[in-house]
């Protein structure tokens, strides 16, 4: 299966109409009709369905869309990082992060190594450390930001000195908004809207108080429940600095009373190969943290 192709499939899924793709690459459309046939054929599947005008993928036609991209993501990243034989440094460095606290001094990271090499791009993908980690292991992600509890058996890693507070997020006017720090007695049968890493940790902090009933949404990343929080549909509990830019005039925080602290660190695929920019921005972090 030639990569020009898998690009020709890429653009139908994300046209649904095969005329309309056929423009976009510049071909015509019954040699892209053929080479999608063609596909089919080699692959022994269907991978598109006719629904009146649009044409959608098939479950396969989805599985072979995940592999497609990954596949040609990985392709242009080898190109970029082959392509520059000059002598400054190039390339792309792709950093993934959770929203936590620690984005800032990343921030300040990158700025730092940026002023040093103006050539090399970043590339930053948010998500949660399960899934950071995931497309650290697939080779999609060269560097992750990740919040513990994490299982860091395979990586090299940089641990944050700065600890990240659990806190409670609810509307200024919320009578918890009144206290300087909230006990698990204070959430007590009260609607709730937890991340999903963190549900065990609370239940575990609230113990006996905990009820699943209680937890009225549950969210992978912070900002859509602390939307939530601020129109008083539960209280959302989370990492303190998940919210850098949360409107003080709709949302308030008050740390978690003697809930566990945690830290961040920068983690990287042990033993996975690097370009030069990833491996010198490596060590640029670690020098820039003090461990090197």
């Amino acid at each position: 299966m030639e990569l020009r192709v898998l690009r020709y499939f890429l653009t139908v899924a994300r046209e649904e109409t095969v005329s309309r793709a056929a423009e976009l690459l510049h071909i015509t459309q019954p040699t892209l009709s053929r080479q999608l046939a063609q596909m089919e054929y080699e692959l022994g599947t269907t991978l598109f369905e006719h629904r009146g005008r649009r044409i959608v993928l098939t479950a396969d036609g989805l599985l072979l869309r995940r592999r497609a991209e990954e596949i040609l993501e990985l392709v242009d990243r080898a190109e970029q990082e082959m392509g520059h034989s000059g002598e400054e440094l190039q390339g792309v460095i792709v950093a993934g992060h959770g929203e936590t606290a620690a984005m800032r001094q990343l921030a300040d990271c990158v700025a730092a190594f940026h002023q040093e090499h103006p050539l090399v791009r970043f590339s930053f993908f948010s998500g949660t450390a399960d899934v950071v980690k995931e497309r650290m292991d697939r080779g999609l992600i060269d560097v992750g930001l990740l919040m513990e509890p994490i299982e860091l058996e395979k990586y090299d890693y940089i641990r944050m000195a700065q600890t990240e507070r659990l806190a409670a997020f609810m509307p200024p006017d919320d009578p918890l908004a009144e206290k300087a720090s909230i006990l698990p007695e204070d959430l007590a049968g009260k609607p709730l809207i937890l991340p999903t890493r963190y549900q065990n940790m609370m239940q575990n902090w609230m113990g006996h108080l905990f009820r699943e009933d209680n937890v009225h949404f549950l969210t992978n990343l912070p900002t859509m429940g602390g939307i939530m929080a601020a129109k008083g549909l539960g209280y959302l509990l989370t990492i303190e600095g998940v919210l850098p830019f949360r409107d003080l005039d709709k949302l308030a925080m008050r740390p978690l009373k003697d809930c566990e602290a945690l830290h961040s660190v920068l983690a990287w695929k042990r033993g996975q190969p690097a370009s030069p920019a990833v491996e010198r921005f490596i060590q640029f972090a670690k020098c820039f943290w003090g461990i090197d």
